[in-house]
């Protein structure tokens, strides 16, 4: 691959976002469907995919005074969404607006609809005022929109979709993996710096908030116990209280990385800590960092942005290749840490966005962790192991494999998650 194109994923795919990605997709579908209707909507349709569901029910909007689900989404980026913000849709919304957004949803003027099909992230917001209405579809990334209708006729339309070779960025060869190893530890850094930098600042503050204020679960509190732990343990415990706040409604934005802001978490701090437990200097971190990155980014390109496999133990291999790199590995004991990960913690399903996200968080990173002392210690899992291959590009493969095969756990899972609420899909 060119190594410009690995600068234009990276720019592409680290990207502020505010909450939790999936309500805050509906929050901007929302918000672009009034900027199109050109005023205060007395009516909100949300229609959303599944896994769009899955994703939106058990987590709290951010700015929402607490509110948890699609309506809140909906509403908030209707009525008080900036669609120039794109993920941050939400930012800034004060007390008053989110009470406001509250007797709106109860008034009942926001209807939600289950979408069919087989696109995981697919959105619809319908918004109406009198006579006239405007609609926006969104589908396949968080801000994708390829449709906008006013008034039931169409304004914007995007050009039909690239096919799967195109769409994807990687090359998927066998030799990927070593391809953005090399361009990692060789590359002019600098073009990126200003990413890496937004990174690092974002998800170690929303870490911080994390561990010291009572987010969700607790787990990186619970992790750190009193004291500062040993770098293992500090490099679960930012990570997993980063998400513990994201999760629970926290104000403050992170670097995603494939549409995640869990992913963008796990893919980065448990590097940072341990850059900062080596005494590392900044190129080392910066090149740890692009290194972490692309490996989270080129596993998800097999396997998709939603799907019923755990995105963060991706962004975890992503980590433990990073460890790696920091501990002066070469890159077979990389590729062995990709390998070791996979194969420890490619059972952990996506159940939606919610608490527990911090603690596989923790569970995915110490596999990486594990993988990474295995391979240093010259030890992988052999190709026959269950999953593993006997090249790593050709495990990743097989893992995008195995998730593309787990839809009817999906759908089994959401048949359970809406069933608490007397729902069935």
């Amino acid at each position: 691959m060119n190594p410009r194109n690995y600068f234009e994923i990276l720019r592409k795919e680290l990207v502020p976002a505010l909450g939790c990605t999936e309500p805050i997709a509906i929050a901007y579908a929302a918000a672009c469907a009034t900027r199109e209707l050109g005023q205060r909507p007395e009516r909100v349709v949300a229609k959303c995919s599944a896994n769009i569901v899955k994703n939106v029910m058990s987590v709290v909007v951010p700015n929402s005074g607490g509110m948890k689900g699609i309506e809140a989404a909906a509403v908030l980026g209707a009525f008080f969404g900036n669609p120039e913000k794109k993920l941050e849709v939400l930012a800034k919304i004060p007390p008053d607006q989110a009470a406001e957004a509250r007797n709106i949803i109860l008034s009942g003027l926001c209807a939600v609809e289950l979408l069919e099909g087989d696109e995981p992230l697919y959105v619809i917001v319908r918004v109406s005022a009198g006579s006239h209405s405007a609609e926006v579809h969104l589908k396949g990334g968080h801000t994708n929109i390829v449709t906008i209708l006013k008034d039931d006729a169409v304004t914007f339309a995007m050009e039909q979709a690239a096919g799967p070779a195109e769409a994807n960025p990687f090359a998927n060869n066998e030799h990927e993996l070593k391809n953005i190893v090399e361009f990692a530890l060789t590359c002019d850094y600098a073009e990126v710096r200003d990413l890496l930098d937004a990174q690092i600042s974002c998800n170690m503050n929303i870490a911080e908030e994390g561990l010291h204020k009572a987010y969700g679960a607790r787990v990186g509190k619970t992790l750190l116990g009193d004291g500062a732990g040993e770098v293992r343990t500090k490099a679960k415990a930012m990570a997993a209280a980063a998400s513990d706040a994201r999760m629970s409604g926290c104000d403050l934005p992170v670097v995603i990385n494939s549409g995640s802001g869990n992913q963008g978490i796990t893919a980065s701090l448990p590097v940072v800590e341990y850059a900062k437990s080596l005494g590392v200097d900044d190129e080392r971190l910066y090149r740890a960092l692009i290194l972490s990155n692309l490996v989270a980014l080129y596993q998800k390109s097999y396997i998709g942005k939603l799907s019923a496999y755990c995105g963060v133990v991706s962004a975890a291999c992503g980590s433990g290749a990073a460890i790696t790199y920091l501990k002066g590995g070469s890159y077979e004991q990389i590729s062995d840490t990709v390998t070791n990960t996979l194969a420890t913690a490619s059972g952990i399903v996506c159940d939606g966005a919610k608490a527990s996200c911090a603690a596989k968080i923790a569970t995915a990173v110490d596999a990486a962790i594990l993988g990474h002392e295995m391979a240093m210690n010259d030890s992988v899992f052999s190709s026959g192991d269950g999953i593993v291959k006997d090249n790593p590009d050709t495990t990743i493969a097989m893992v995008g494999a195995l998730a593309h095969g787990m839809k009817e756990t999906d759908r089994t899972i959401l048949n359970i998650m809406l069933n608490k609420a007397g729902k069935n899909l």
